[in-house]
């Protein structure tokens, strides 16, 4: 599983003062929680960068002070005027405590449904799931090969062992659509018929 290193300090000073001459030299405070204790700390902006601007689940190692910390990214905070990040939580996974960590959804295999003149129509690109950190993996795999016009997968179909998925089990993810070309095709078989 891709691994991001974040190298930090422990936070001394707290506070608005504090906190701002920190952002005012680029760095990002955080919080580390889940774990023994609670832990601030402050890394550069620019460490965050691969962590928050992607669409992967990763895992971060925070080290500060010579401790490393295994953890997923759980919250973010951006200034509403510049747009830059400016506070982020991570949680950090404990062998024998259970997460609840959003995983991307990889949609494998070509659906009948497209090559019978269909469009594929993704709805849901994450589940939220809830499991031990040892069963946490960068996507859950789903297979929409049989997927047939007008046919939707839903989270039902999702087979993800280990885990309990927190979303209900009727949400569609994807559905194969008729196109507008495909309607009018059918529609002037009907008109021939006639």
């Amino acid at each position: 599983m891709k691994t991001i290193t974040i190298e930090g300090q422990l936070r001394t000073e707290t506070g608005k003062k504090a906190t701002r001459q920190l952002r005012s030299e680029e760095k990002v405070p955080g919080v580390i929680y889940g774990g023994a204790q609670e832990i601030n700390f402050v890394a550069p902006a620019k460490a965050f960068k691969s962590l928050v601007y992607t669409a992967e689940f990763l895992l971060a190692e925070v080290k500060i002070d010579g401790k490393t910390y295994r953890c997923i990214l759980k919250d973010m905070q951006f200034d509403k005027i510049t747009d830059a990040l400016t506070h982020v939580d991570l949680q950090e996974l404990v062998e024998d405590k259970k997460v609840i960590a959003s995983l991307p959804l990889h949609l494998t295999g070509a659906p009948a449904g497209v090559k019978a003149g269909g469009k594929l129509v993704t709805k849901i690109k994450a589940l939220k799931v809830k499991t031990l950190p040892k069963y946490l993996k960068e996507s859950i795999e789903l297979d929409i090969t049989n997927l047939e016009l007008n046919q939707n997968i839903r989270v039902e179909d999702v087979k993800a062992e280990n885990m309990e998925i927190l979303i209900s089990p009727r949400i569609p993810i994807a559905s194969i659509v008729m196109t507008r070309q495909l309607k009018q095709e059918e529609a002037a078989a009907e008109k021939g018929k006639k």
